[in-house]
């Protein structure tokens, strides 16, 4: 049992690299790390796990007030309650609107409607797994940068791009607490530079003619595979749309007469015109009459309310032989035709980056228009076919005047 006269003759040890502990009672600690800050730990198990809970710091937390919070704690405990779950709770009530969960949630659900379901869903996800637990409690205003880094630290452990993510979407929260009133800073971004750097990997795709053209034969002689995979498979190098527009694709939203499919892209909130092929017509008239009475155009196996699942691509490219993670990925035909279409080809890159629904710049500062550049944008799409059709007959067309 700990005294007032031994914890003021406690020192720092600042050669080591773990706190000292010294115990007292029930479960009640006295860490003291090297740099001389000395905190209050309840050590405890709760449903069969090891956990601790923050009491305070000393001397700030007397010794009788820290075994006062550690009876509130062994209380809470008995009860079948989480000690560190009572603390945020009683935080949360303690700080009602001013807390970081609460500012954070009402700038969810304003930033919800512009987003793509998957993207409301995974920025949700993340927040409430990897942030709320640990300063979704507290008051917006008391939050720290070793605070935040702390919490973004221990994301990073486990994967840098999320906690990148998560860093820049504690940024947005805090400037929005800001716009509120609710906070004077933002402390993310003293941690700009701090964490490791993501390393990007591009979508796996196959960019040399000669073996396209390997590929677009062995795509027409998969096996065990339905007609609704194949027909997707066949039209995903010639649309080279996401994989995730294309088996989502309605009946609705193709004109045979003027040949196009148009539909919203979800991720980016914006309308595309995608111009149909002779040869794409030529698929989805042939699925038209398996799946035309449905609303997806490419229906799941089991149920034809939903479209198909979205690893149905990769799994037919992998029964091709194909390595989805070094060789072809269903998302690597946009790659694909970008590369073939500016550099065998010669079509312009801003016609390309149109189609691809890419938002580029123009002198008049128009992000993307869904009709620019669609006279020369059909005639691609055409010349794209013909030239897919080429290369599977083991042709290689000679390539085009370059121009960019």
């Amino acid at each position: 049992m700990l005294t007032d006269a031994q914890l003021r003759r406690i020192k720092a040890n600042p050669n080591k690299k773990t706190p000292d502990k010294y115990s007292d009672t029930n479960g009640l600690q006295l860490h003291v790390f090297p740099t001389g800050r000395k905190t209050w730990i309840y050590a405890y198990r709760y449903q069969n796990k090891q956990r601790s809970l923050t009491l305070g710091g000393y001397p700030d937390l007397s010794l009788a007030d820290a075994r006062i919070k550690l009876s509130e704690a062994k209380k809470n405990l008995s009860e079948g309650i989480d000690p560190n779950q009572a603390k945020k709770s009683n935080l949360t009530q303690l700080n009602g609107e001013h807390s970081f969960e609460y500012v954070a949630m009402e700038w969810y659900r304003k930033k919800v409607e512009t987003w793509a379901q998957s993207t409301s869903v995974k920025t949700k996800a993340r927040l409430e797994a990897d942030i709320f637990p640990f300063i979704g409690a507290m008051d917006i205003a008391s939050i720290k940068s070793p605070d935040l880094l702390s919490v973004i630290k221990r994301i990073e452990g486990r994967s840098p791009d999320t906690a990148k993510r998560a860093l820049q979407e504690c940024g947005q929260i805090f400037r929005y607490g800001m716009a509120l009133g609710k906070n004077e800073n933002d402390p993310s971004q003293a941690l700009h530079g701090l964490l490791l750097p993501v390393k990007t990997k591009n979508f796996a795709a196959i960019t040399d003619p000669s073996k396209v053209g390997e590929f677009l034969r062995a795509i027409d002689s998969i096996p065990n595979t339905t007609l609704v995979v194949k027909s997707a498979f066949k039209l995903a190098p010639l649309f080279f749309v996401r994989i995730g527009e294309l088996r989502k694709a309605k009946w609705s939203e193709i004109d045979f007469d003027k040949q196009e499919w148009r539909y919203f892209i979800t991720k980016t909130k914006q309308d595309h015109i995608v111009p149909l092929s002779k040869q794409a017509i030529e698929i989805l008239k042939e699925l038209q009459c398996l799946t035309g009475q449905h609303e997806y155009i490419f229906v799941g196996y089991r149920n034809n309310k939903i479209p198909m699942s979205d690893g149905a691509i990769n799994a037919a490219i992998r029964r091709l032989g194909y390595d989805t993670q070094e060789e072809i990925t269903g998302h690597g035909f946009r790659a694909m035709a970008r590369t073939i279409l500016n550099e065998e080809m010669g079509i312009p890159v801003s016609v390309i980056e149109h189609q691809l629904a890419h938002k580029v710049p123009d002198n008049l500062g128009t992000a993307y228009n869904r009709t620019k550049f669609i006279a020369q944008r059909k005639k691609m799409m055409q010349q794209w076919a013909d030239y897919l059709d080429s290369l599977k007959q083991d042709v290689i067309p000679f390539p085009k005047n370059k121009r960019a």
